[in-house]
């Protein structure tokens, strides 16, 4: 039998309480629980703070730690708080690393199934599965590898989390994407299993935010990782099958055309950028001739 990595986790979050007691409930109930889990308050006002306090008081390895409420609200905070979190846990002797945000709920065996599988393969530097909203049964990975890591939530093998040098401060997101185009550039595999899920009780995206804004912003985030334009169009096309209908879609690329006319700084380097673009064009040349029908699915 395999020996399971150690793993930690660290949980970002702002203003949660409307959610996190499911995590919380969630990761307590885990079969192989984590070594520590940091809790980063991130100047909630909403009662985040007390809800964690008291599953804490249960549970010695919940540690809350507590920042001061930020003014300016943007995605690189989140890597702040994270990184806040990490420092707390990282003279820790442990294999993995998990980023986990507070509006997500899993089965008992979730975080076992996965440290399973960077166990089986010494290759896997990142993992997660697919997840469910309330808006449709499963994420749909048509336009979106199973390589693709969501950021709600990752776990990473500590050597490949060092590898790639953490999270990156982008203010605009698209956090988790560079995270997973930077590991595959170290070599390592990222993976989604899609025969396990678990539940993000937030739509994405829009957690102070209409669902047209969101895909706009969604839109600005493919152009700040260098997503390539025809990929662009594809995956416009592709919203446009989707709620809101052909809106949706519009104002992803929107989002993507305002950034490039504008000239956005891109938080990533072009090396980066032309990896990116090597791997969509390679996967929509396997989807449009056939080769797959699910984008590597």
């Amino acid at each position: 039998m395999l020996t399971l990595p150690k793993y930690v986790l660290i949980t970002p979050a702002r203003n949660e309480a409307q959610y996190i007691e499911l995590t919380l409930k969630s990761v307590v109930a885990q079969t192989v629980r984590p070594l520590r889990w940091v809790i980063v308050s991130d100047g909630s006002t909403d009662g985040t703070d007390e809800l964690v306090r008291k599953y804490a008081a249960d549970n010695s390895w919940i540690e809350l730690l507590r920042m001061p409420e930020r003014q300016e609200r943007n995605f690189a905070g989140k890597v702040l708080a994270f990184s806040a979190g990490y420092a707390k846990v990282k003279d820790l002797e442990h294999d993995a690393i998990g980023c986990v945000d507070g509006d997500a709920s899993f089965d008992p065996d979730h975080f076992a199934f996965l440290l399973q599988k960077l166990a089986e393969d010494s290759t896997l530097g990142l993992v997660g599965t697919a997840f469910k909203e309330s808006t449709s049964s499963t994420y749909d990975y048509r336009f979106v590898s199973i390589e693709h890591v969501t950021g709600i939530c990752q776990l990473f093998r500590r050597k490949c989390f060092e590898d790639i040098g953490g999270y990156v401060a982008a203010k605009g997101g698209a956090i988790d994407r560079i995270a997973n185009i930077a590991a595959r550039m170290k070599g390592w595999k990222t993976r989604t299993f899609t025969e396990k899920t678990y539940f993000h009780h937030r739509q994405m995206s829009t957690a102070q935010q209409g669902i047209l804004k969101a895909r706009f912003k969604d839109g600005a985030k493919d152009y700040a990782v260098g997503s390539h334009p025809i990929w662009e169009l594809f995956r416009t096309l592709y919203q446009m099958t989707k709620a809101p209908f052909i809106i949706g879609g519009l104002a992803l690329l929107m989002g993507y055309t305002w950034s490039s006319v504008r000239g956005e700084h891109r938080p990533v380097s072009e090396e980066m950028t032309r990896f990116a673009r090597r791997e969509q064009m390679q996967r929509l040349k396997e989807f449009l001739t056939g080769k797959t029908l699910r984008m590597r699915a």
